[in-house]
């Protein structure tokens, strides 16, 4: 099976009930809170995807933070996540690290 995914950047709050009307069931956050002064918190995202119906993971890391316990987590929640998934951090650049290196590895169910 395919992986059925979108990785972007940076989602806020008010977008999320836009997300759940285009299919999304999971969001996954790479991203942690403080890079920058107006970037939406983890908890307000989390909680309108939770109002939304959506599922709501937290694996962030900074941009040279990425660690083999990040990745390992990632798969094991990925595979468990009902899909479609969103994937974001600031800019889609870490989101994709993750994934890719979780594939490289050979973590995620097919």
């Amino acid at each position: 099976m395919a992986h059925n995914i979108s990785i972007q950047g940076q989602i806020t709050p008010d977008q999320v009930p836009t997300l759940a009307e285009n299919g999304f069931k999971t969001i996954i956050n790479n991203r942690p809170d403080g890079e920058e002064s107006d970037q939406p918190l983890s908890a307000d995202i989390a909680a309108a995807a939770k109002q939304a119906g959506i599922v709501y993971k937290e694996i962030s890391f900074t941009g040279t933070g990425l660690t083999q316990q990040h990745v390992e987590d990632f798969a094991d929640f990925f595979n468990q996540a009902e899909q479609p998934v969103l994937i974001f951090c600031r800019t889609g650049a870490r989101s994709t690290g993750i994934y890719e290196a979780a594939k490289k590895m050979d973590l995620l169910d097919d």
